[in-house]
């Protein structure tokens, strides 16, 4: 499995293009003034801040896995400094996260899967304004959010602890529309299928639904070929770690393979 995600990286770098190599405004801008916007902010000091304490974090806490498990460490019971060394976002990925919600603007943002809270931490402070509902499916890791939420004085964030196929449709139910949606739990093909097909009632012109880990297993590169075939979608960009989906009206369907 390994070799593959390996094999997969190496092809997208050859295959994948910078801003100069995309036809479209739309995700010219994109690239130019978000994706490869690498500045530093007083936010991502703060936040990296907390993860520094997170990585010397030797409690334990009993991992509840209700999607498709780790890669790297399968133990049950597992150390704070080994979630957040294994299983948080990179600060660059996170901090490109950031600035995706910053550029959207969303009045709501839905978040799946809330490990440590680091990424729902940096889209809190992008859009401050913004209702935030993280879901989480192990009660213990999001003890360790929730405090993580406190010590950062997030005050958008309703952090709720569940199944995700029980919760989510919920929370999109009590949802008018639906402006940004991170999806990063339940790495399985159905699964994912399911979050995106329930969101699509939901989503408009302006939405952004974002997959993680789009090439971390056969299942996840399959579900990620479904969603960018969808009708409804218009314009989508492979970053390797992430996917994003827009629903651009009255934009050509088109596909981008971005360096990053």
């Amino acid at each position: 499995m390994i070799f593959n995600f390996i094999r997969d990286y190496l092809k997208h770098r050859l295959t994948s293009k910078t801003r100069h190599g995309t036809h479209s405004p739309f995700v010219y801008q994109l690239t130019d003034e978000v994706i490869y916007d690498f500045q530093s902010t007083n936010d991502y000091k703060i936040i990296e801040e907390q993860r520094k304490k997170l990585f010397n974090d030797h409690s334990v806490i009993t991992v509840t896995d209700l999607g498709a498990g780790s890669h790297l460490n399968k133990n049950k019971t597992k150390r704070i400094s080994q979630i957040a060394k294994n299983a948080l976002k990179s600060p660059r990925l996170a901090q490109l996260i950031y600035r995706l919600a910053k550029n959207n603007q969303p009045a709501d943002i839905i978040e799946l899967g809330t490990c440590l809270g680091i990424t729902t931490a940096y889209l809190s402070k992008a859009s401050p304004e913004a209702d935030i509902i993280t879901i989480e499916g192990c009660p213990e890791t999001a003890k360790k959010a929730y405090q993580n939420f406190r010590e950062l004085e997030l005050d958008n964030v309703e952090l709720r602890v569940g199944n995700f196929d029980t919760l989510l449709p919920a929370v999109i139910d009590e949802t008018e529309k639906l402006d940004f949606v991170y999806i990063d739990g339940n790495h399985r093909k159905d699964a994912t299928l399911n979050y995106f097909n329930w969101c699509l009632p939901k989503v408009h012109e302006g939405s952004l639904l974002i997959f993680d880990d789009i090439y971390w297993s056969k299942g996840m590169k399959e579900a990620w070929q479904e969603v960018k075939q969808h009708p409804q979608v218009t314009v989508t960009i492979d970053l390797f770690w992430i996917g994003l989906v827009y629903f651009r009206k009255g934009q050509v369907k088109e596909h981008f393979k971005i360096k990053f």
